[in-house]
């Protein structure tokens, strides 16, 4: 039987497209999908890809407005939009907007089961502020079910007294063939896309917002711990932008010798770019619910250095096999990881090709199987 699936999400993020096209063929499933916003200009340079989408959807009128690091997203008429799309199931893409409460409460009204997608974990820096911590239980409370994309947020999940049968989980994914094929015909002309980028001939790579809670100091007080024949050698390249871009580029012209590139904010067509001629990907976050540039990073062959911070931490990187983990703020640490891959070409060699061989199974095939298998468990435990 083919069940309908109304999705609630936030924006029409580009990570999220192919994870919703291959949903989309599944025979079990019927998807719409309901975007809140078409993009948030104010934290996003996405561009939005209109035209790869490939299942059902809609963008409801909208009004933002953010005061300070606190951000307000209205909309209008989410109930005529439940009701048109006449769900036998919604998965809501989180709690922390008013449209998130009010589909919950007409998901409880017409008797709709309503899944969670949480992606909360216990290292997230995030968390602990009490009014927050006290709306996210009580939503938990009304919600019939849960789908996380690995085992931090089941285990914050968990720690919230969620039954363990009431949690699915949908590994995070991208679209691993894209970043995989362009990677390698990247490397098949490396010089040429090398001096075409103005990149150094090796790089430790950071891809992400340039914010603090990025770890992205962390980063350049490591790089600047290295001998300094290594950063003769070996340049730091951030692509990406944020508040903290001129305070970092003001502390990097300090250290010297180096070479250290500030790429600005990279479009998803252009970074595997940027990871196919890099040694690793070095992530030293102190909050962050996921970390999809790791799966970018791994989907292109390369090993990561990752902060135990990061929500994939646990899924995604075993240590010394195919990357480092590190503790957040621990620069010592940091440095010593990065010295040690930067010397050992086979290892980093060896390391990459384990994170190309994990990352494969985690796709968009395998998050459309995992989202549907929710789905169907969660509806037929109501009839």
């Amino acid at each position: 039987m083919t069940r309908r699936l109304v999705i609630l999400t936030e924006i029409i993020s580009p990570y999220r497209i192919p994870l919703l096209n291959a949903l989309a063929q599944h025979k079990g499933v019927n998807p719409h999908v309901i975007f809140l916003a078409e993009t948030d200009p104010h934290l996003r340079q996405w561009r939005v890809y209109k035209e790869e989408i490939k299942f059902s959807h809609q963008v409801m009128p909208s009004w933002r407005k953010r005061f300070g690091r606190y951000n307000i997203l209205l909309n209008r008429r989410m109930g005529r939009a439940l009701s048109t799309a006449a769900p036998d199931a919604i998965l809501c893409g989180g709690y922390s907007y008013l449209a998130s409460w009010q589909t919950l409460f007409w998901a409880r009204a017409h008797n709709v089961p309503f899944l969670l997608w949480s992606e909360s974990n216990l290292q997230d820096s995030r968390r602990g502020y009490a009014p927050v911590e006290f709306l996210k239980a009580e939503f938990f409370r009304r919600c019939d079910g849960f789908v996380v994309p690995g085992r931090s947020a089941r285990e914050y999940l968990l720690s919230h007294n969620i039954k363990d049968n009431a949690i699915f989980t949908a590994p995070n994914a991208v679209d691993n063939d894209l970043f995989a094929t362009a990677a390698a015909a990247v490397r098949r002309d490396s010089s040429a896309h090398r001096e075409e980028m103005d990149l150094p001939s090796r790089y430790f790579l950071f891809v992400g917002r340039l914010v603090r809670e990025k770890g992205v100091f962390d980063l350049l007080s490591a790089y600047a711990k290295l001998d300094s024949n290594v950063r003769q050698e070996i340049g730091l390249v951030y692509a990406g932008d944020g508040e903290s871009r001129q305070k970092l580029q003001q502390q990097a012209s300090l250290i010297s010798p180096g070479m250290i590139k500030f790429a600005g904010f990279v479009h998803r067509e252009r970074l595997a770019a940027y990871y196919a001629l890099a040694d690793m990907l070095v992530l030293p976050t102190y909050s962050d619910t996921w970390g999809l540039v790791v799966n970018e990073a791994m989907a292109c062959g390369l090993p990561v250095i990752l902060s135990r911070a990061a929500g994939c931490a646990a899924d995604l990187i075993r240590n010394d096999w195919n990357g480092m983990l590190v503790q957040p703020r621990d620069v010592s640490s940091l440095t010593l990881a990065i010295s040690t891959l930067a010397s050992q070409r086979d290892l980093r060699v060896t390391m990459g090709a384990r994170s190309e061989q994990l990352i494969s199974q985690y796709s968009p095939e395998e998050w459309s199987i995992a989202i549907a298998h929710a789905m169907q468990s969660t509806v037929t435990s109501r009839d």
